[in-house]
């Protein structure tokens, strides 16, 4: 069983938290705690063994807790994503085989592209693939986008290299629910083309970003990040073909922290415990 607690901070919470565990008959397998004293602010994930109805223990913890603690007793452990791409393969097809084999922490429902490039890997997979095209009135596509994701509840939704901007309204619906791959190492070379700005500025590092999206574009709470060494002798295109594997492997561990609770968002920041 997994416990994610997050409230404001006061003197002995683990002490109480510990107290409400035993009395339930659970056993601490694993405890994580954070304090952000700029904040004030308390984050804890534990893994402990036993039998307790999920409620109960829920409404024991609240109980002892400051008030507005957010308490979320054994997450569902096996997410539920939707994935959405463009026309890159990389970041995707790795997912795809995480998924074959059992090993992404999930299960992909389907993959919305707004283009129909990588339909057919996803046939390979039997990932049901929908193409749903960006119209000139935008809103209108995402309407659409929307309405295939909510038909199959997702916990999380996946931006697997999609290269539109998502409106204030796309993102209202899936508050902290979207992870996106930027390729860079941000807040550096925000927006579109950052190979290209990178090359630009002569740059000896180059990276990649996971995020969660918000309305600020490529501003969201970052989930994870990497960079690798380049030189004077990397044109733009050798910083694209080295960013590509960059950006498969953060994307990957950022999934990783986030099927496997182990990523709190506060205001634009995150605890991670890694």
């Amino acid at each position: 069983m997994i416990i994610i607690i997050q409230c404001k901070d006061r003197v002995g919470l683990v002490a109480d938290i510990s107290r409400i565990l035993s009395e339930a008959e659970l056993n601490i397998i694993s405890m994580r705690e954070h304090v952000d004293k700029a904040e004030d602010r308390f984050f804890m994930r534990l893994e402990v063994d036993g039998i307790a109805d999920e409620i109960p223990l829920e409404l024991s913890l609240k109980q002892i807790l400051p008030e507005g603690a957010m308490i979320s007793v054994n997450p569902v452990p096996d997410k539920k994503i939707v994935v959405m791409v463009t026309k890159e393969y990389h970041c995707l097809a790795d997912i795809l085989i995480r998924n074959n084999f059992g090993t992404l922490g999930a299960t992909v429902l389907c993959v919305i592209g707004n283009h129909s490039v990588l339909q057919k890997i996803c046939d390979r997979f039997d990932i049901p693939f929908f193409l749903i095209p960006y119209h000139e009135d935008k809103a209108v596509s995402e309407r659409d986008i929307i309405f295939k994701i909510k038909a199959y509840q997702p916990d999380y939704i996946v931006l697997a290299k999609f290269m539109r901007i998502l409106s204030p309204q796309f993102v209202a619906n899936f508050p902290n629910k979207v992870v996106n791959i930027h390729h860079s190492f941000l807040p550096a070379f925000a927006g579109a083309r950052p190979y290209k700005q990178a090359f630009e500025r002569g740059v000896k590092l180059i990276g990649a970003t996971a995020h969660f999206v918000t309305n600020d574009l490529d501003e969201g709470p970052i989930i994870a990040q990497q960079i690798i060494p380049v030189n004077h002798s990397f044109t733009a295109a050798d910083m694209v073909k080295s960013g590509k594997e960059i950006e498969t492997s953060v994307l990957a561990k950022a999934l990783h922290l986030v099927l496997n609770d182990r990523v709190f968002v506060y205001k634009n920041k995150t605890v991670v415990f890694e």
